[in-house]
């Protein structure tokens, strides 16, 4: 279905709104969110489908009772995705944080998987605190730092400015990391939809056509559409879209080089 005009849009997420009442799936106060916006990521990940957005919805809430055995929200009381005890060395051998915000007022997050070390991460966090850390910053996005951005913008941000460096990255490290990069995928396009608005993965080595070959495997077609897969030539494609005193120093732009969430 192509994209619906305005007021089609705001049509269909009257009819979403009606059902997810009728079926017990809403309620005031949810954590999942119940505002415009978060209906309408679940529409676009559906194709603006009622139906099969309602069911995505669905599993959604339901993932978010019983994830982990505990739930979503517990989670979230008993890990802060920005300051726990293990936070410096997970940070140093997977460093992924935001920084500023791009053109658009949208918060800029840069993983860079060409540092992620797994073996020497697992020496100080465990695969299970590893992986609540993963699923507490996915959740601090539309919980936190997405309505933060749209406050400072002065309007409703529609996402994040992803971007994945590979600068260093081996075929050996995406073998190590390729269980996780894809639970990760998986939650952000069943549990978190739409929030990534651009993605670029830069430094890309000649080795990323075959990690290109399996990723896309795991890609649903609208995340692929954002994807830019650039080399080492970026620079001014980075700046096309976010100010150089927003973009860090190693990437082209004027900012430090300081990382701000770690």
């Amino acid at each position: 279905m192509s994209e619906p005009s305005p007021k089609e849009q705001e049509v269909i997420l009257e009819q979403l709104r009606a059902q997810l009442v009728k079926q017990d799936l809403m309620h005031e106060g949810d954590t999942i969110g119940t505002d415009d916006f978060t209906l309408l990521r679940f529409l676009r990940a559906r194709g603006y489908d009622v139906k099969a957005s309602v069911e995505m919805w669905a599993k959604c809430q339901e993932w978010r009772k019983t994830m982990d055995g505990v739930g979503i929200d517990e989670l979230y009381t008993k890990m802060d995705a920005y300051d726990f005890p293990e936070r410096r060395e997970v940070f140093e051998y997977w460093p992924m944080w935001f920084h500023k915000t791009d053109k658009e007022g949208r918060p800029v997050s840069i993983q860079h998987y060409g540092a992620v070390n797994i073996p020497e991460l697992y020496k100080h966090i465990t695969p299970e605190r590893f992986w609540w850390y993963v699923v507490t910053m996915a959740e601090s996005i539309p919980r936190e730092i997405i309505p933060t951005a749209s406050r400072a913008a002065g309007h409703q941000v529609d996402g994040t400015f992803l971007i994945v460096d590979l600068k260093g990255y081996s075929l050996g490290q995406f073998w190590q990391m390729k269980d996780l990069v894809r639970a990760a995928f998986q939650i952000m396009q069943d549990y978190y939809p739409e929030l990534s608005a651009k993605f670029f993965i830069i430094n890309a080595p000649w080795s990323f056509t075959t990690i290109w070959s399996l990723l896309k495997l795991w890609l649903a077609p609208r995340t692929i559409e954002k994807m830019d897969v650039l080399g080492g030539d970026y620079q001014a494609v980075l700046l096309k879209h976010v100010d150089a005193e927003n973009l860090p120093a190693f990437y082209g732009g004027t900012s430090c080089n300081e990382y701000l969430q770690q």
